[in-house]
């Protein structure tokens, strides 16, 4: 057990899927308490269940849509009466992992949609923006509390189809390097986790449900795992206080680029 993460509470959004949920098992077995949120609440109620099982101290959950500004407003209130609250004992949120976002469409910037580079924008960029500053005044100082955002090796390397998502990636990657700056002093730590290839659900919502599509993405090569991204945010949180990950770019074996990927023949 991480014991610097026991009993500290962890929030996590976009937490019904993927990297979320997995990071909220990976947190509960630490015996962190986690407040996680996300759109779908039947998954988070899941999440939650299995974090619990995992040994969470506590896994709570709300509805959550970081593409408004009132959603997260009622989230971090919400958040704010469970860290604050007798029994918490004035701790505070310890961590916040900034996990919701995910791409929409492949196409080029010809034929891009409106709708499609909206939601990668208010997930992506403007999502981050609006729970770290209703969070911050959660977080306590000089303690090690981190604040951990969910970038992209896209956010390094622009690739066609991606020129959105490859722009909000930069753009979260900005955004942490400068709010590294605007935070100095207080003791709380931000960085930026990039995964490479990982298969998720990532790809099935990129491609609006073409499992068959999605599936291809990963053919003949061996991906990084939800499990595997969980695993790295928690060894990034437990650092002790004075020790700051600021960026880490971690992908497959099997990637050794954005376009360079070895696939075996199957």
């Amino acid at each position: 057990m991480t014991t610097r993460l026991q009993d500290k509470w962890v929030l996590i959004t976009g937490a019904s899927s993927g990297f979320g949920a997995e990071a909220a098992r990976a947190f509960g077995a630490c015996g962190a308490k986690l407040l996680l949120g996300a759109r779908r609440v039947d998954r988070l109620q899941q999440a939650a269940a299995e974090a619990r099982q995992a040994g969470a101290a506590a896994a709570e959950f709300h509805e959550l849509n970081v593409a408004s500004t009132p959603s997260v407003e009622k989230f971090i209130a919400w958040a704010k009466a469970h860290v604050q609250s007798p029994t918490s004992k004035g701790q505070g949120l310890h961590v916040l992992i900034n996990n919701a976002g995910g791409a929409h469409g492949l196409d080029t910037v010809a034929a891009g949609k409106d709708a499609d580079w909206e939601a990668m924008i208010q997930s992506n960029v403007l999502g981050v923006l609006r729970v770290t500053r209703a969070a911050l005044p959660l977080m306590p100082h000089d303690c090690g509390a981190s604040i951990i955002n969910i970038g992209s090796i896209a956010g390094h390397t622009a690739y066609e189809g991606g020129a959105v998502y490859c722009a909000a990636k930069a753009g979260e990657r900005s955004i942490t390097r400068a709010l590294r700056l605007e935070l100095n002093g207080t003791g709380i730590r931000v960085g930026t986790l990039d995964p490479g290839l990982a298969e998720t659900e990532f790809s099935t919502v990129r491609f609006k449900g073409d499992t068959a599509r999605a599936k291809n993405v990963y053919a003949g090569m061996t991906p990084l795992t939800a499990a595997d991204i969980a695993e790295t945010l928690v060894w990034m949180a437990s650092r002790p206080a004075h020790v700051n990950i600021d960026e880490m770019l971690i992908k497959p074996t099997d990637q050794a680029a954005m376009h360079k990927v070895h696939r075996r023949k199957t």
